[in-house]
Protein backbone atom coordinates (compact mmCIF):
# COMPACT_ATOMS: atom_id res chain seq x y z
CA UNK A 1 0.00 0.00 0.00
CA UNK A 2 1.45 3.66 -1.23
CA UNK A 3 0.78 6.50 1.47
CA UNK A 4 0.35 9.71 0.08
CA UNK A 5 3.25 12.22 0.68
CA UNK A 6 3.05 14.63 3.50
CA UNK A 7 2.55 18.16 2.39
CA UNK A 8 3.05 20.46 5.11
CA UNK A 9 1.27 23.21 3.69
CA UNK A 10 -2.02 21.45 5.50
CA UNK A 11 -0.66 22.53 8.77
CA UNK A 12 0.20 25.98 7.68
CA UNK A 13 -2.92 27.31 9.82
CA UNK A 14 -3.04 24.69 11.98
CA UNK A 15 -2.19 26.84 15.33
CA UNK A 16 -4.90 29.73 14.29
CA UNK A 17 -7.53 29.10 16.42
CA UNK A 18 -10.91 28.67 15.32
CA UNK A 19 -12.76 32.42 15.55
CA UNK A 20 -17.06 32.46 15.35
CA UNK A 21 -18.29 35.26 13.20
CA UNK A 22 -20.24 36.74 15.65
CA UNK A 23 -18.07 36.76 18.57
CA UNK A 24 -17.45 40.05 20.24
CA UNK A 25 -14.51 42.59 20.45
CA UNK A 26 -14.19 42.75 24.50
CA UNK A 27 -12.17 46.26 23.15
CA UNK A 28 -14.99 47.64 22.06
CA UNK A 29 -16.96 50.75 23.43
CA UNK A 30 -20.01 49.00 24.16
CA UNK A 31 -19.10 45.55 25.02
CA UNK A 32 -19.04 44.99 28.80
CA UNK A 33 -17.45 41.91 30.27
CA UNK A 34 -19.81 40.45 32.86
CA UNK A 35 -17.00 37.65 34.40
CA UNK A 36 -16.58 39.78 37.51
CA UNK A 37 -19.93 39.29 38.61
CA UNK A 38 -18.99 34.89 38.64
CA UNK A 39 -22.70 34.00 37.93
CA UNK A 40 -23.86 34.41 41.35
CA UNK A 41 -27.31 35.60 41.83
CA UNK A 42 -28.00 38.87 43.37
CA UNK A 43 -24.07 39.78 42.64
CA UNK A 44 -23.98 43.45 41.25
CA UNK A 45 -21.94 45.88 39.11
CA UNK A 46 -22.36 49.45 38.55
CA UNK A 47 -20.83 51.30 35.90
CA UNK A 48 -20.52 54.15 34.22
CA UNK A 49 -18.67 55.19 31.26
CA UNK A 50 -18.98 57.86 28.20
CA UNK A 51 -18.86 56.42 24.73
CA UNK A 52 -18.64 57.88 21.42
CA UNK A 53 -21.49 56.93 19.29
CA UNK A 54 -22.41 54.67 16.82
CA UNK A 55 -22.83 55.49 13.14
CA UNK A 56 -27.08 55.63 12.44
CA UNK A 57 -28.14 56.11 16.03
CA UNK A 58 -31.46 57.71 15.36
CA UNK A 59 -33.78 58.40 12.52
CA UNK A 60 -33.12 60.08 9.17
CA UNK A 61 -34.24 63.38 10.24
CA UNK A 62 -32.85 63.32 14.05
CA UNK A 63 -29.99 61.42 15.55
CA UNK A 64 -27.18 61.16 17.90
CA UNK A 65 -24.10 62.40 16.04
CA UNK A 66 -21.48 59.84 14.84
CA UNK A 67 -18.61 60.29 17.39
CA UNK A 68 -20.92 62.60 19.61
CA UNK A 69 -20.26 61.23 23.65
CA UNK A 70 -23.06 59.17 25.20
CA UNK A 71 -22.72 58.64 28.68
CA UNK A 72 -23.88 55.82 30.08
CA UNK A 73 -25.08 55.09 33.75
CA UNK A 74 -25.57 51.28 34.05
CA UNK A 75 -25.71 48.40 36.92
CA UNK A 76 -25.38 44.72 35.80
CA UNK A 77 -26.85 41.91 37.95
CA UNK A 78 -26.47 38.34 38.06
CA UNK A 79 -30.00 36.71 37.88
CA UNK A 80 -30.24 32.88 37.37
CA UNK A 81 -30.62 32.86 33.39
CA UNK A 82 -28.20 35.44 32.93
CA UNK A 83 -27.33 39.12 33.61
CA UNK A 84 -29.93 42.03 33.87
CA UNK A 85 -28.72 45.37 32.46
CA UNK A 86 -30.73 48.91 34.12
CA UNK A 87 -30.13 51.73 33.57
CA UNK A 88 -29.72 55.30 31.55
CA UNK A 89 -27.80 56.68 28.33
CA UNK A 90 -27.74 60.26 27.76
CA UNK A 91 -26.64 62.08 24.29
CA UNK A 92 -27.38 65.04 22.22
CA UNK A 93 -29.18 64.93 19.54
CA UNK A 94 -29.38 67.00 15.87
CA UNK A 95 -31.68 66.77 12.64
CA UNK A 96 -34.17 69.29 11.20
CA UNK A 97 -37.43 70.13 11.46
CA UNK A 98 -39.41 67.64 9.92
CA UNK A 99 -41.94 70.75 8.53
CA UNK A 100 -39.72 73.55 7.49
CA UNK A 101 -36.32 71.58 7.51
CA UNK A 102 -34.79 74.23 10.27
CA UNK A 103 -31.65 72.78 11.75
CA UNK A 104 -32.67 71.26 15.15
CA UNK A 105 -30.46 70.51 18.54
CA UNK A 106 -31.70 68.73 21.55
CA UNK A 107 -31.00 65.80 24.58
CA UNK A 108 -32.59 63.26 25.47
CA UNK A 109 -32.44 60.58 28.16
CA UNK A 110 -33.09 57.39 27.71
CA UNK A 111 -33.99 54.45 29.95
CA UNK A 112 -32.18 50.76 29.16
CA UNK A 113 -33.25 47.39 30.12
CA UNK A 114 -32.42 44.00 28.96
CA UNK A 115 -31.82 40.64 30.20
CA UNK A 116 -28.83 38.74 28.27
CA UNK A 117 -29.25 35.31 28.99
CA UNK A 118 -26.62 32.61 29.46
CA UNK A 119 -25.81 30.86 26.55
CA UNK A 120 -25.90 27.46 27.90
CA UNK A 121 -30.09 28.65 29.42
CA UNK A 122 -30.66 29.57 25.68
CA UNK A 123 -33.21 27.48 24.32
CA UNK A 124 -33.30 26.34 20.60
CA UNK A 125 -34.83 28.81 17.96
CA UNK A 126 -34.81 31.78 20.42
CA UNK A 127 -31.80 33.58 19.04
CA UNK A 128 -33.39 36.05 17.24
CA UNK A 129 -36.24 37.12 20.57
CA UNK A 130 -33.91 36.83 23.39
CA UNK A 131 -30.57 38.83 23.81
CA UNK A 132 -27.52 36.13 24.78
CA UNK A 133 -24.04 36.12 26.37
CA UNK A 134 -21.21 35.85 24.48
CA UNK A 135 -18.31 34.34 26.33
CA UNK A 136 -19.80 36.08 29.44
CA UNK A 137 -19.44 39.34 27.20
CA UNK A 138 -22.50 41.66 26.92
CA UNK A 139 -23.33 43.66 23.61
CA UNK A 140 -24.83 47.18 24.36
CA UNK A 141 -25.28 48.60 20.89
CA UNK A 142 -28.49 47.37 20.04
CA UNK A 143 -30.20 47.80 23.40
CA UNK A 144 -28.87 51.21 23.03
CA UNK A 145 -30.02 51.50 19.11
CA UNK A 146 -33.00 50.54 19.86
CA UNK A 147 -34.19 52.55 22.93
CA UNK A 148 -33.21 55.69 20.97
CA UNK A 149 -34.92 55.17 17.99
CA UNK A 150 -38.32 54.40 20.06
CA UNK A 151 -37.92 57.46 22.00
CA UNK A 152 -37.57 59.51 19.43
CA UNK A 153 -40.72 61.57 17.63
CA UNK A 154 -41.72 60.09 14.16
CA UNK A 155 -41.79 64.00 12.79
CA UNK A 156 -39.40 66.54 15.22
CA UNK A 157 -40.92 70.03 14.97
CA UNK A 158 -38.83 73.27 15.68
CA UNK A 159 -42.56 74.27 17.24
CA UNK A 160 -45.13 73.11 18.15
CA UNK A 161 -47.22 75.25 15.35
CA UNK A 162 -44.43 75.42 12.70
CA UNK A 163 -46.65 76.35 9.23
CA UNK A 164 -44.03 74.98 7.32
CA UNK A 165 -42.97 75.83 4.15
CA UNK A 166 -44.32 78.29 1.15
CA UNK A 167 -45.77 75.27 -1.56
CA UNK A 168 -44.89 77.56 -4.08
CA UNK A 169 -41.62 79.31 -3.86
CA UNK A 170 -40.04 76.74 -0.51
CA UNK A 171 -39.84 80.12 2.07
CA UNK A 172 -40.09 79.30 5.57
CA UNK A 173 -43.44 80.82 6.78
CA UNK A 174 -42.65 80.81 10.36
CA UNK A 175 -40.09 83.84 9.20
CA UNK A 176 -42.80 85.73 7.50
CA UNK A 177 -46.43 85.12 8.65
CA UNK A 178 -47.81 87.87 5.77
CA UNK A 179 -46.30 85.73 3.38
CA UNK A 180 -48.31 85.37 0.26
CA UNK A 181 -48.91 84.95 -3.50
CA UNK A 182 -51.33 86.40 -6.26
CA UNK A 183 -53.80 83.86 -7.05
CA UNK A 184 -52.75 81.46 -9.85
CA UNK A 185 -54.48 81.71 -13.13
CA UNK A 186 -56.20 78.44 -14.83
CA UNK A 187 -53.80 78.13 -17.57
CA UNK A 188 -57.20 77.59 -19.82
CA UNK A 189 -57.81 81.31 -19.19
CA UNK A 190 -54.15 82.72 -19.21
CA UNK A 191 -54.34 83.81 -22.86
CA UNK A 192 -57.76 85.98 -22.02
CA UNK A 193 -55.38 87.83 -19.30
CA UNK A 194 -53.30 89.00 -22.43
CA UNK A 195 -56.37 90.54 -24.32
CA UNK A 196 -56.59 94.87 -23.67
CA UNK A 197 -59.76 95.94 -22.08
CA UNK A 198 -61.85 97.71 -23.83
CA UNK A 199 -64.30 100.90 -22.37
CA UNK A 200 -68.07 100.79 -23.59
CA UNK A 201 -69.32 104.00 -24.34
CA UNK A 202 -72.38 104.73 -22.09
CA UNK A 203 -75.15 105.35 -23.78
CA UNK A 204 -78.02 107.90 -22.08
CA UNK A 205 -81.92 107.45 -22.31
CA UNK A 206 -83.19 110.01 -24.81
CA UNK A 207 -86.70 111.41 -24.44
Amino acid sequence: MVRPAYDSRLDLFAWIPEVTLNSLDPRAPLVLDTRELGRRPGSQREVSLKVAAPADLGIEVLRVTEGSPVELDLRLEAVMEGVLVTGTAHASLAGECARCLEPLTDEMTVDLQELYVYEDHALPGEDDEVSTLQDDLVDLEPLLRDAVVLALPFQPLCMDDCPGLCPDCGARLADDPDHAHEAAVDPRWAALTEIPLVEQPVQTEQN
